[in-house]
């Protein structure tokens, strides 16, 4: 399991609902854990790894050694939005990006836990900015598509870079076609 790079086809998938919790299951979070904690960020989404479910990891602390602060989303589904806060954002398949997002300041979610449990959780600050950033993801959409035209043309030229070197690989072999890694999302797909 390795984190893919924008503009990855997984990275545009709209993931679907999980539909049992299972051994794998709980073994891909475990990894993705391990994956988020190695590359010093504080959540990833099963796209960002090439898997099409509807599962996101966070620690807002960013730190394995704090692991009362993991939370795994299974299902998510934001039931709320309340106000707006701009902050910055960045993200592991886009390593050294950051730009300026305007997301709601608090939300309501909804989502399952690694027992199958329901849970619901009102967030406010880095917390409801994670779990939306997160969400996003399951649903294809990057943190640069929210972010307004003067603070993306900030970071156009960083994005455009790794569409080039995505591109490269592709052309050397290195990388899978567009076409063979969307077969193979669907593929995996529950």
């Amino acid at each position: 399991m390795e984190i893919v790079h924008y503009p990855h086809p997984s990275l545009r998938w709209k993931s679907q609902p999980v539909r049992e919790i299972n051994v794998k299951l709980k073994s891909i979070v475990h990894e993705m854990f391990d994956l988020m904690y190695e590359h010093k960020g504080i959540g990833l989404a099963a796209n960002q790894v090439a898997l099409p479910l509807r599962v996101f990891v966070m620690n807002p602390s960013g730190e394995r050694q704090e692991s009362d602060q993991e939370l795994v989303f299974i299902n998510p589904e934001i039931l709320r939005k309340k106000g707006t806060i701009e902050g910055e954002e960045g993200c592991l398949s886009l390593p050294d990006v950051y730009g300026q997002v305007r997301r709601a300041e608090d939300i309501l979610v909804s989502a399952f836990d690694l027992t199958g449990k329901e849970f619901r959780l009102e967030l406010d600050d880095l917390l409801s900015r994670i779990v939306q950033h997160e969400s996003d993801h399951l649903d294809g959409v990057m943190f640069f598509d929210r972010m307004d035209e003067e603070e993306r043309s900030k970071i156009e030229a960083k994005i455009a870079d790794f569409d080039f070197e995505f591109r490269k690989g592709q052309n050397e072999g290195e990388i899978p076609s567009d076409v063979e890694l969307k077969r193979q999302l669907a593929e995996l797909q529950p």
